[in-house]
């Protein structure tokens, strides 16, 4: 099989379903923005992580493949795990390594060590793979059950991730500074 197939040269792509649609239709912003996330958490992997952050990010990768494919599939051609995008994992990652940081008191900016850094893009880019699915999801059929959630949930644990990844490397965060009178 080729990697190209010229079936794309005009703006179009195919969804599982068959169908053809725009290449900026909502469906595959949603799920081309979880493909950029799952790209963002490799470049994260390349970095010196602990063993266990690196075995994480593994498993939110492949889960966020099947997130694409379900996004990929409007019309649910395949059959779907919504257990295979399931909170419960991410929510005792962050719990532990929430237990491991001092209690956060300020807004902090996305800064710190490269990790750090890269785990603050992956949270932007997260969060934008949210909005594109719920976009996605008003524009045209409802998402499988537990999607929203679980990118809503990776946000939160990448955010918690990159605070983990700056204490480990005793990198400082750094705390927002509104100006005296307003922003």
């Amino acid at each position: 099989m080729k990697v190209y197939t010229r079936t794309g040269d005009e703006g179009e792509t195919s969804l599982l379903s068959g169908e053809r649609v725009p290449k900026d239709h909502g469906l595959v912003e949603a799920y081309g923005t979880v493909d950029e996330l799952c790209s963002v958490l490799g470049v994260l992997r390349a970095e010196s992580l602990p063993d266990a952050v690196s075995d994480h990010l593994v498993d939110i990768q492949n889960q966020l493949f099947a997130v694409g494919s379900a996004l990929a599939d409007p019309r649910g051609r395949l059959k779907h795990d919504p257990g295979s995008w399931e909170v419960d994992k991410l929510e005792t990652w962050i719990d532990t390594m929430d237990a491991e940081l001092p209690p956060l008191t300020a807004f902090i900016l996305p800064a710190g060590s490269r990790a750090a850094s890269l785990a603050h893009v992956a949270r932007a880019v997260c969060r934008r793979a949210e909005r594109r699915a719920l976009t996605a999801s008003l524009a045209e059929n409802p998402l499988p059950p537990g999607i929203v959630r679980f990118l809503n949930r990776l946000s939160d644990a990448l955010f918690v991730l990159a605070r983990y990844l700056n204490a480990k490397t005793g990198v400082q965060e750094t705390l927002w500074a509104p100006r005296r009178g307003g922003y």
